[in-house]
């Protein structure tokens, strides 16, 4: 397949364009660059790519392909309690109005990454997808609202399928230390200590950002009648987790290093659990390969080969959030997170060329 992925420079995409490739597909990215320097080792393949934001993609441009692997999004939950309007701008409005004009322009399928944020809060019962969804957050918002406005277009010509990805972890080559296991490994190696800020108990689904890209590739490849319209809960059922309990994982397989409880932290209102046999059911070639345990420890000894430090854990450049505070603070971005045009001249000139230099 010819294939665009949004969102290829990210934490997800720099996995899964490598993985795509290796099947033989051809892919093409498109990526705004806000975490153009937030690179911790080199990605692995190199592809053509169109520099450009997601709410700004042109009819034309999308013209030859055979799917679209959408990841382009504000991408957690504090993230999106910056601007709840503008959470929803990118996250839900730019993506409905792609997968219409992706329609429009004869791509035949369109897999958008969803999130197990979506149910929100939901307790211990575990999920399937035909749970209601509670979100409490606007990411979880915008995620719901996504799946619902972008099944609407679904027909004889046009496949979607929603993803629910439960919570990432894992090594990638563009690093994110804002999610769970990722940020307690880091804190652990650099500084001894784990902190959790809730009382430990919600429950979190997990899985490893390699599988969730093995899930992309394996609807991709699946037949339409066991995918269109239909969304999924991705990771495995057994791996749900209550945050203490990843926390001690963590303490068992990193030397030396102890949990601590914020004294004001109380319960989380995310607290979900997700049943994931129906992707195993339906697209029996998704076969997840990684666990906490072996996702930790991969983890542990990256930090330590590449060499994180106390000032990565404490700066902005592994943190989403922090790192378009910065731009914005430093006039790279306006308050729409557009750039500026003193913020393109300041990029990269690598893969970031701009719109022109894509074509």
């Amino acid at each position: 397949m010819r294939i665009l992925l949004t969102g290829s420079h990210g934490y997800i995409g720099s996995v899964l364009a490598p993985m795509l490739l290796a099947r033989r597909h051809e892919v093409v990215g498109l990526d705004t660059g806000f975490y153009e320097d937030c690179t911790f080792v080199t990605p692995a393949a190199e592809f053509p790519l169109l520099a450009a934001d997601v709410r700004d993609v042109q009819p034309s441009e999308l013209a030859g392909f055979d799917a679209i692997c959408h990841l382009a999004a504000l991408s957690n939950d504090p993230l999106g309690d910056l601007d709840r309007e503008l959470t929803l701008q990118i996250n839900h409005a730019a993506s409905v109005r792609l997968a219409r004009l992706a329609k429009q322009a004869g791509v035949e399928r369109f897999v958008v990454s969803s999130s197990c944020s979506s149910y929100g809060a939901s307790g211990e019962e575990l999920l399937t997808e035909e749970a209601a969804c509670c979100p409490v957050t606007p990411y979880g918002e915008s995620k719901v609202y996504t799946d619902r406005d972008v099944a609407r277009l679904a027909d004889d010509t046009f496949s979607p399928s929603f993803l629910r990805n439960a919570t990432a972890y894992g090594f990638s080559p563009r690093l994110r230390l804002d999610l769970v296991i990722n940020d307690f490994v880091a804190a652990a190696t650099v500084t001894g200590r784990i902190l959790i800020k809730s009382d430990g108990s919600p429950w979190r689904p997990v899985v490893h950002v390699e599988d969730i890209c093995r899930a992309f590739v394996a609807v991709l490849e699946a037949p339409r009648k066991a995918i269109h319209n239909q969304a999924f809960n991705v990771g495995r059922s057994e791996e749900n987790y209550r945050v203490g309990e990843l926390a001690e994982i963590v303490r068992q397989i990193v030397p030396g290093c102890r949990i601590e409880y914020a004294p004001d932290g109380g319960p989380d209102k995310r607290c979900y659990r997700v049943d994931c046999s129906k992707i195993a059911r339906q697209v029996p070639a998704f076969r997840p390969r990684w666990s906490v345990r072996r996702g930790v420890a991969q983890l542990y000894e990256a930090y330590r080969a590449v060499g994180l430090t106390a000032e990565d854990f404490d700066g902005p450049r592994y943190f989403r959030l922090r790192t378009l505070r910065e731009l914005l603070d430093a006039g790279l971005l306006d308050d729409a997170f557009r750039w500026l045009p003193q913020g393109v001249a300041a990029q990269g000139t690598g893969h970031f060329q701009r719109r022109e230099a894509a074509r």
